[in-house]
């Protein structure tokens, strides 16, 4: 018996365009990240919240702005590096919502080892992540900052002096920046439960913060005011306060204003520096054992 043999067409073709390799890949994943923590490019509904807290954060600084130009001020009602810290909560909301949005989901449709299938690897995930969360959270927390300068400039206040403060407040949120994306995103990645990775990061950021005044608040009503300062170790935001404190000439929000001098400072620094670098690592080994 003869059979006959055929070859068909189905229209498969060699790609022949360019090869942009894993730069390219990292920065779109980066892109894509961050606009994903603000909902762009997702359903409105994804944006509701993102832009609900966008402006919260920004609102008092619009209302410490207009009291300032209409009563001709010469200094700012909530100063720069104080900004953040009396606003606590919004951060709190804000990467407690995004960081689980930008890792679980990937987790839960298991999309990761995809992803490292080529060209991106672990490396180029984790920076992308991380870099992406970081960079939306300074967004959140430097845009009242640049709404405070220009409202000063509009009120006619000290140029020299407010251009300080403004630089110091953006290096103390850019820390806070790297800090938390670093904590939230690391509580994040460890379920792929969306729910489960929110309440992680709420109550490792404000559970933390409660413990750590209250006990702060007792050690000061005993006059143990070396406890106050040293206690300020063990809570993201008493970190951030500690290291303003002692190195970018703000204010304290410890009781009694205990807050650390230039050498404790440097041990708060070494800290929230080793948190950060700490957090970045544990991704790494987290997404060891992702990837395979």
């Amino acid at each position: 018996m003869r059979t006959e043999t055929q070859i068909h067409n189905i229209g498969y073709r060699k790609y022949d365009g360019p090869r942009l390799g894993r730069a390219y890949a990292r920065r779109s994943l980066y892109s894509q990240s961050l606009r994903g923590a603000y909902g762009l490019g997702r359903s409105a509904k994804s944006k509701v919240l993102p832009m609900i807290l966008f402006g919260i954060m920004c609102v008092p600084a619009l209302v410490v702005v207009a009291v300032a130009v209409i009563t001709e001020s010469d200094k700012l009602m909530l100063g720069y590096t104080r900004y953040a810290i009396a606003l606590q909560m919004v951060i709190y909301l804000y990467v407690a919502a995004q960081a689980p949005q930008s890792v679980s989901r990937d987790l839960r449709f298991r999309s990761v080892p995809l992803y490292f299938s080529r060209p991106i690897e672990r490396f180029d995930y984790v920076v992308a992540k991380f870099g992406a969360m970081a960079s939306a959270l300074f967004v959140l927390t430097a845009s009242p900052l640049l709404i405070l300068y220009v409202g000063s400039l509009l009120a006619k206040m000290d140029f020299a002096e407010q251009t300080r403060d403004f630089a110091r407040g953006l290096v103390s949120v850019a820390l806070l920046s790297l800090l938390f994306s670093g904590i939230a995103l690391l509580l994040a990645a460890l379920t792929p439960r969306r729910g489960f990775g929110v309440a992680a990061v709420i109550g490792a950021l404000f559970i933390s913060y409660g413990a750590v005044t209250t006990v702060q608040a007792i050690a000061w009503a005993t006059d143990n005011l070396t406890a106050v300062t040293w206690l300020g170790l063990f809570s993201p935001i008493t970190l951030i306060d500690g290291v303003q404190t002692a190195f970018l000439g703000a204010s304290t929000s410890f009781p009694g204003e205990a807050g650390p001098d230039g050498a404790t400072g440097a041990v708060y620094l070494l800290v929230v520096l080793a948190l950060i670098a700490g957090s970045y690592a544990a991704l790494m080994g987290r997404y060891r054992k992702v990837g395979l």
